[in-house]
């Protein structure tokens, strides 16, 4: 039966869009990814910001194809805790494997069993037993060799595609041993794809010298104005609620590029729109939509950078210049709100300036801290407990990489809150 359009179904935040999936034919990135099914004999690099689709595109042009095992890296700890991820999605067992039995089995020594059949008891000699052991296969427990070659024997054998996503959550180290234990498999023309944002792309050629020349990159750009808008006027139609060009537009602009945040845009309108007794898209829009959007997906990760890591003593509190106090944590966020960086990337001298604006002269904090700070803030982001990693800093050309659109909007949408909550 035909699934019929509602508004959960047809808006999908974070998930599998049926309805309203834009497959952004021009830029032809589902026919470059169709490359990873034809002996292709390299690494294939999927990257973008996060939350523009990648994970969507991938998964949709490669879920025909069987089997196809998709490892979340972002939950990874080890490097057993990956191949055994891979293990899983194959429904391999870990511990047995089955083999032709040679000799005789343990405990069978004996001069003779009973075996009651249909005809009633019948005594066996141990020739009898041990001929009937060796001509069958048994289940025994046993090492088949490292968790890493078994899982790759697996992936060879089984002719499977896989999918590293997140790929850049892993340690440099970790994603080393990854890359080098599946080196010849991708030689060989095994499919594997990984999946990260854009200044990590070359994380594999870092760890594994050996692969420069062997990366295929597939960038999937930011989505433009004209692309987001499909998402909004192939949805509300199919939910008998008309929108705007202007309001299409309008919600694009705030998107950043991000598909995810485009559908929720149109989710909470849709949902508001059909609370009246006559739906309308546009009566049911002011700037209320971003802020409560913008609430339910920054402030949690805004409030575990602003607390800082954990220390003894208080941290010293510096005088605002529009009044009240604030740690340096809370500072730097501030300042970088003040920014409305979007997804750039915003260099250390305007970041500083930007904190001038808000302190004192005498509470200005010193270069060394402000940097100790950046690279607290982007640890923090980093654990496996953030949903996302919302930034990061780059020590060596001194900038701080905005990667994650719903924390961009939040530093936009939610000043208010920014400023006040100190």
């Amino acid at each position: 039966m035909e699934q019929k359009p509602t508004i959960g179904t047809v808006f999908v935040p974070g998930g599998m869009p049926k309805f309203t999936y834009v497959p952004r034919t021009e830029r032809e990135l589902e026919k470059a990814l169709q490359k990873v099914t034809d002996n292709l004999c390299k690494l294939v690099v999927v990257t973008g910001a996060t939350k523009t689709g990648k994970t969507v595109l991938t998964r949709r042009v490669l879920s025909n194809q069987e089997p196809l095992v998709k490892v979340e890296c972002g939950r990874i700890q080890s490097e057993d805790d990956f191949w055994q991820e891979c293990m899983i999605e194959l429904g391999a067992r870990l511990d047995v494997e089955l083999s032709e039995s040679s000799g005789k089995a343990e405990g069978a020594d004996i001069s003779g069993t009973l075996s009651v059949g249909a005809f009633g008891a019948k005594l066996k000699t141990q020739a009898q037993i041990n001929e009937e052991i060796n001509s069958q296969k048994i289940e025994k427990s046993k090492p088949a060799g490292s968790l890493r070659s078994r899982t790759i024997r697996y992936l060879r054998e089984t002719s499977s595609i896989l999918i590293a996503d997140d790929f850049h959550y892993l340690p440099r180290s970790l994603q080393g041993h990854i890359v080098r234990a599946l080196k010849s498999e991708i030689f060989d023309g095994f499919p594997f794809v990984i999946i990260a944002i854009p200044h990590r792309r070359y994380d594999a050629v870092r760890v594994e010298r050996e692969m420069n020349g062997r990366i295929e990159p597939i960038k999937v750009p930011d989505w433009s104005i004209e692309e987001l808008v499909k998402i909004p006027k192939i949805g509300f139609p199919l939910l008998g609620m008309k929108i705007t060009d202007k309001l299409s537009k309008r919600l694009a602009e705030e998107a950043y590029g991000s598909p995810h945040l485009m559908q929720e845009f149109c989710k909470e309108l849709a949902q508001k729109s059909d609370e009246l007794t006559e739906p309308s898209v546009e009566r049911s829009f002011d700037d209320s939509i971003f802020i409560k959007i913008s609430e339910h997906t920054g402030k949690v990760i805004f409030d575990k950078l602003a607390s800082g890591p954990r220390q003894r003593s208080d941290r010293k509190q510096r005088r605002l210049v529009g009044g009240g106090t604030a740690d340096i944590y809370r500072v730097i966020l501030m300042a970088l709100s003040r920014l409305e960086p979007g997804m750039r990337k915003v260099d250390y001298e305007s970041l500083r300036a930007s904190v001038k604006d808000l302190l004192y002269q005498e509470d200005m904090p010193q270069a060394h801290e402000v940097t100790r700070v950046l690279e607290k803030m982007a640890e923090i982001a980093s654990k496996e407990e953030m949903s996302v990693k919302v930034l990061d800093w780059d020590e060596e050309e001194q900038k701080l990489h905005i990667t994650d659109p719903f924390f961009a909007f939040f530093l936009k949408w939610s000043r208010d809150y920014v400023d006040t909550s100190v």
